[in-house]
């Protein structure tokens, strides 16, 4: 596992393949597509993207109406602005109604690191977790992220996947197939040590 690789740079370029075939994608971010990258798919499909500003609120509830309009959003941004700033739009206008948008967050937790604990987001994942019909995804790698993101573009209804800022060790191959509320076994433990624990 020495090699590392970009989950959002995995992401960005999800994003522009499933664009090519499916005309029903559309993305939009909060003035962030150079780190969060979907300036990728921005760069491709620039009638599809739209770039909202600094204002995360209104990227999500314009989300939810192109979600309504029949359109499969992705909104992006970093995590403490897409679920703490955004988190009421996400409840209300997302999830209760059980739209087709996929928040797609980088800088989750503190792989933000020098940005400072204003950027951290150690909270994304309960408040997220506590709205109902959303689905939560944090993935291992950037071949799980590629993965996740394909299964959510699939996926009719809410959906919230968390990456890093960080390059993360490569667990799985680029043959990884996703499906929610599935756990991959990496390593079982031997016996041995199993006895050891229980004895203890």
């Amino acid at each position: 596992m020495s090699e590392k690789l970009s989950l959002r740079e995995y992401y960005g370029k999800t994003l522009a393949e499933l664009g090519r075939d499916n005309p029903d994608i559309v993305v939009l971010d909060a003035d962030l597509s150079g780190s969060t990258k979907t300036s990728v798919f921005g760069k491709e499909f620039p009638d599809r993207f739209f770039n909202m500003g600094v204002s995360e609120q209104d990227m999500m509830s314009t989300a939810a109406g192109l979600a309504t309009g029949g359109k499969i959003a992705f909104a992006s941004s970093f995590a403490i602005f897409a679920t703490g700033r955004a988190w009421e739009q996400v409840r209300q206008s997302i999830c209760y109604p059980k739209l087709n948008v996929k928040v797609v967050s980088t800088h989750g937790g503190i792989t933000v690191g020098p940005d400072g604990p204003s950027h951290h987001a150690t909270e994304d994942i309960a408040v997220m977790r506590a709205i109902p019909n959303q689905t939560v995804i944090v993935p291992a790698d950037a071949y799980e992220t590629a993965a996740a993101v394909r299964w959510a573009a699939g996926y009719k209804g809410p959906v919230y996947i968390r990456l890093s800022r960080e390059k993360f060790p490569v667990i799985f191959d680029e043959n990884k197939n996703f499906e929610a509320g599935r756990s991959d076994t990496l390593r079982k433990r031997s016996e041995e040590h199993t006895s050891e624990l229980q004895s203890h």
